[in-house]
C-alpha cells in the first residue's frame, strides 16, 4: 500500500458512507481513479467490507464478557468443528483461536448476568471438548475504528 491507499483506507475507516467523490476530493485525485483503487484495495483484501458499528445495549445486549476455553483433544478437527459451533450461537460475537495456556477467546454479549451464567453451564460446560474455562465482565469496552499501517520492520 503507497500513501494515497493509505490515506483512502484511513477515510473508509472513519465514515465508510462518504461518496467515491468526497473521498477523491479529500485525497486530490479523478473520482476514477479513486473508485479503481478502492476496487483494487477490495480485491487484495485490504477492504474486507463494510458494516453499522450497532450498540449492544441497542440489541439487548448489556452485558459482555470474555470467556477463556481450553479444549481436548486439541486436534484441527477439534478446535475447527468447535469454532464453528461457537459462531452459530447467538450470544457469540467473536471467536479468537489463540496460543498459550487458553486454546480459544471467546466475546459473548447477553441481556443479564443470569444469562451469562446460562450461557457459560449450558452452552459451553456441557460440551465433552471443554476441559476448563474461565470469564471476565467487560465493564467498558474501546476499539480503535481507524487503523494506521505500522511501519515494516528491518
Amino acid at each position: 500500500m503507497d500513501e494515497l491507499d493509505s490515506a483512502i483506507v484511513a477515510l473508509l475507516q472513519a465514515d465508510a458512507r462518504q461518496s467515491n467523490r468526497d473521498i477523491a476530493g479529500k485525497v486530490g485525485i479523478a473520482p476514477s481513479t479513486c473508485l479503481e483503487r478502492i476496487r483494487l484495495l477490495r480485491q487484495r483484501g485490504v477492504i474486507r467490507g463494510y458494516h453499522a458499528d450497532i450498540d449492544p445495549t441497542a440489541l439487548n445486549r448489556s452485558v459482555e464478557a470474555l470467556v477463556s476455553a481450553q479444549v481436548r483433544p486439541l486436534s484441527r478437527a477439534v478446535i475447527d468443528t468447535f469454532q464453528r459451533s461457537l459462531l452459530d450461537l447467538p450470544e457469540v460475537l467473536s471467536v479468537y483461536v489463540t496460543a498459550g495456556s487458553d486454546d480459544f477467546l471467546i466475546h459473548v454479549a447477553v441481556p443479564d448476568i443470569d444469562r451469562l451464567h446460562s450461557f457459560l453451564v449450558d452452552r459451553l460446560a456441557i460440551r465433552k471438548e471443554v476441559v476448563a474455562f474461565r470469564s471476565s465482565v467487560i465493564f467498558r469496552h474501546h476499539r480503535k475504528t481507524v487503523l494506521e499501517p505500522l511501519p515494516a520492520s528491518e
